[in-house]
């Protein structure tokens, strides 16, 4: 009797939370007045009445836009119709997230009760949350930013993707359909399309690493020979050297588009006088225009890493230098066995970071040539250089090719994310294994 006493005791203690939850779970708020939580309660009450189920139906309709995308044409406007429903959807995530915490926390205070306690009143419930959520509450604006403005577009692109939004099916004339994975395939597996995909591909992949490393070796190269203390006016070199980083990159670029004109740029007349070679047709073919790029890249970002790693030596510990020197080890077997290996453990990131950079650096394509010289055969007018990002570019923008424009950029996506994970978290940076042992 007594164990059968305490099991029922044991079961009316726990029906204050079970009930509270499940109230809570029927009607936002009602679990919180259970407690005597008035105010927290009155307030879920309010919100639930007035704001979230007056606006169900309209979340539901524009449910029903995403999914069809509109039925009349003129009147329903199927970009918009994505727009709202994506924003419906956010919307009913927040409502869903605000329901669960909602019974969670009539739960807890219920709880509470059943052990006897006192649940908080709305100040204290209010100074719990200022404690334990101030950092939350500190970064909800931003939060809510990168949903509006990186999240929202995403998944807007994503979607694009998979319609057939393009100059003949554009919206409110016409009313955009899903049409599946047909773009991906037209891109990829069309025999036109594929090759210029292909050939796009390789040279975007040869150039953002050309890009990267030839930045870098120039930059490493050039801060050790500066951090050698024996060379004089080191400081008044490295800051002659860091100008043309300081200046705007926009600048630079058509600058030396000017430069490296065939007929009037002052490279050919150098090049001429000098070495008596012709006129080297920099923008008018694939080839000369590549190594062109390649080398105003390297003229633009060697300073940065001469700079950064000229920060990285400095910070190298003497004593493992002076060990080296005892051992007898030369200039060289230190350069390599010492300096090579701390500088590639503190960069490795950084490399990650610049090939995936350089892999959508359009500024430098579309400003130095435009992607071109054109080449027969290509599709979406795509040119010699372009790399996929200043394709995706034209495809939007002179070719209104939306659709694969997005699939594209979906594929890019795909690549640098895959590219920058798999190599990032195979670093020794990454897996933080100390190099001096």
């Amino acid at each position: 009797m007594q164990q059968q006493f305490k099991l029922e005791k044991k079961e009316l203690q726990s029906f204050g939370r079970y009930s509270s939850a499940f109230l809570s779970a029927v009607f936002m708020g009602v679990g919180q007045l259970f407690n005597g939580q008035w105010l927290k309660g009155i307030f879920l009450i309010l919100l639930n009445t007035f704001v979230i189920i007056p606006n169900l139906p309209v979340l539901l309709q524009n449910f029903k836009g995403l999914i069809t995308l509109g039925e009349i044409p003129m009147e329903d406007h199927s970009l918009f119709m994505m727009i709202y429903g994506i924003i419906s959807v956010i919307l009913a995530l927040l409502i869903l997230f605000i329901y669960i915490a909602n019974i969670r926390d009539a739960y807890k205070n219920g709880l509470i009760k059943d052990k006897g306690g006192k649940t908080k009143g709305f100040k204290g419930a209010l100074r719990d949350m200022m404690d334990s959520g101030f950092p939350y509450l500190i970064l909800l604006p931003g939060f809510i930013c990168i949903i509006f403005f990186t999240l929202l577009p995403m998944v807007f692109n994503i979607l694009i993707a998979f319609t057939n939004y393009d100059l003949y099916h554009s919206p409110p004339k016409h009313i955009l359909k899903y049409v599946g994975l047909k773009n991906f395939f037209d891109v990829l597996t069309t025999t036109t399309w594929a090759r210029t995909f292909k050939n796009v591909l390789i040279w975007t992949i040869i150039w953002s690493v050309l890009a990267t490393l030839t930045t870098y070796a120039l930059g490493g190269f050039v801060a050790v020979l500066l951090n050698n203390p024996r060379i004089k006016f080191r400081k008044i070199i490295r800051t002659l050297l860091i100008l043309p980083y300081a200046i705007p990159s926009f600048i630079s670029i058509l600058i030396w588009k000017g430069m490296l004109n065939t007929h009037f740029g002052v490279i050919n007349k150098i090049l001429t006088s000098v070495f008596s070679i012709q006129n080297i047709p920099w923008f008018e073919n694939a080839h000369y225009t590549k190594v062109a790029i390649v080398l105003v890249n390297l003229w633009l970002g060697f300073p940065y890493s001469m700079m950064l790693i000229t920060g990285i030596l400095q910070g190298l510990p003497n004593d493992v230098y002076e060990a080296a020197t005892v051992d007898g080890a030369n200039g060289l077997q230190k350069f390599r066995y010492i300096t090579l290996p701390l500088v590639l453990f503190a960069i490795a990131p950084l490399l990650i970071m610049s090939f995936a950079y350089n892999f959508n650096n359009f500024n430098i394509i579309y400003l130095l040539n435009n992607g071109n010289p054109p080449i027969f055969g290509y599709q979406g007018g795509a040119g010699g250089t372009d790399i996929l990002i200043s394709w995706v570019y034209k495809l939007t923008f002179e070719k209104l090719k939306f659709n694969y424009a997005a699939a594209m950029s979906l594929i890019i996506f795909i690549l640098i994310v895959g590219f920058s994970v798999y190599n990032f978290t195979r670093t020794k940076s990454y897996k933080e294994e100390e190099m001096l042992r």
